[in-house]
């Protein structure tokens, strides 16, 4: 079984496309019919998050951590216990692509490390989009770790210890883990997650708050 976990803090407006994105990526053939399962860690929510996942049939745990670290965490666990071998991240205001899941497995590493592109440049100025493509590196082995496209084989992740309990930059100190256990990771260019570049970002420090820091340097 695939496990894919989705941490969220109040995301009814986004979590619908979300889910919608995943659920396909659990269809394409390329899986040969290997079961999917979703699991979002709903962390702190009062909005109807859990209403748009439950019309989607999608499974859900509450916790009141606000710590993304610990959100990620839960879901894992979860999902382990009930026997996933691989686990796929990604986040509440992303989109994945249909062959997300298969080019993870497909990757013959102990994790899989992809990229993001931004869906909706709205909310800031030409020169953060400007700043921002100019420090991403869309080819294979880049440098970037975004917890919106990310994998881990099951035993790799119980060897790294897990999602650490951090309200930011959990993803990068997971891939360190990897990395120092000696673990190998395929770090791709492709398929991108698309993702939001809100202001109201619901992780301090995370890649919202990137941006936000992006224009104040710009």
């Amino acid at each position: 079984m695939i496990g894919v976990l989705v941490p969220a803090h109040n995301e009814e407006a986004l979590i619908g496309d979300c889910l919608r994105s995943i659920l396909t990526a659990a269809r394409s053939p390329a899986l040969a019919g290997e079961p999917v399962e979703v699991v979002v860690a709903l962390d702190s929510c009062s909005d109807a998050t859990f209403d748009a996942c439950d019309a989607l049939g999608v499974r859900t745990l509450a916790l009141e951590a606000r710590c993304v670290g610990r959100a990620r965490a839960a879901a894992a666990d979860l999902l382990l216990h009930e026997g996933a071998r691989w686990l796929a991240s990604t986040d509440a205001d992303s989109r994945v692509p249909v062959d997300w899941l298969a080019a993870q497995l497909a990757c013959n590493a102990d994790a899989f490390c992809g990229t993001v592109r931004v869906a909706d440049w709205r909310g800031f100025a030409p020169r953060v989009r400007a700043a921002f493509l100019a420090g991403e590196h869309y080819v294979d082995d880049h440098p970037h770790v975004h917890g919106a496209n990310l994998g881990v084989s099951a035993t790799a992740y119980r060897a790294a210890g897990g999602f650490p309990a951090l309200t930011a930059h959990e993803d990068r100190a997971l891939l360190d883990a990897l990395e120092r256990s000696g673990h190998t990771i395929a770090r791709r260019a492709h398929p991108a997650v698309i993702t939001s570049a809100r202001r109201d970002a619901r992780a301090r420090h995370g890649f919202g708050d990137y941006l936000l820091g992006l224009e104040a340097a710009a």
